[in-house]
């Protein structure tokens, strides 16, 4: 495997989560960097969007990652706080592009399941299943930087999983590409 790091982004417009996995050459993951954007004390919708494109900037000029990993908004019962999470993930999103980094999204039950095994994970559970996979001791106040960790790992899994599809081609298409002496 070409080594990798993930930037894994819980988007928020008043705490937003960053994580940072690096992925060896073996394939193995290891916890680089993580913290909470706090944007409660920012005023105006746009300053805040304003600050989360300059923070994943600063993180993309730290870190240099080779992928960004992001939540995805999910359906919920008020429409402002999905659009007010959808423009936060642009803001980020948008400094990724700018860097000419790849974005991936993933459902937040999606990323739950790949962590723990459950869709329906508690965060506390979620930051549990991150400090023994990555070996790390994380506070209580970083849990949404947990989730942003869970999100990176989330995408190093369907990197390395070998149920992964490729895109473009069916799993029976790749199996028959790559199996041709066992098609008759």
């Amino acid at each position: 495997m070409e080594p990798k790091t993930i930037l894994g982004i819980d988007p928020g417009t008043n705490l937003l989560g960053f994580g940072v996995v690096r992925v060896d050459a073996a394939g193995k993951p290891s916890f680089i960097d993580m913290g909470v954007l706090d944007l409660r004390r920012i005023a105006g919708p746009y300053d805040k969007l304003s600050c989360i494109h300059g923070k994943v900037s600063a993180l993309c000029d730290i870190h240099h990652p080779t992928d960004l990993a992001i939540e995805s908004p999910f359906y919920g019962k008020n429409a402002q706080v999905i659009l007010k999470l959808g423009r936060a993930q642009g803001a980020a999103m948008t400094a990724a592009a700018l860097h000419g980094i790849p974005v991936f999204e993933y459902a937040p039950r999606e990323a739950k399941m790949a962590i723990c095994g459950n869709g329906a994970a508690a965060k506390e559970q979620v930051a549990l299943m991150v400090e023994k996979t990555l070996g790390i001791d994380i506070e209580s106040k970083y849990l949404d930087a947990t989730d942003a960790l869970a999100i990176a790992m989330c995408h190093y899994y369907s990197l390395t999983s070998p149920l992964k599809v490729s895109k473009g081609k069916s799993s029976w298409a790749k199996f028959i590409a790559d199996n041709p002496d066992r098609v008759k």
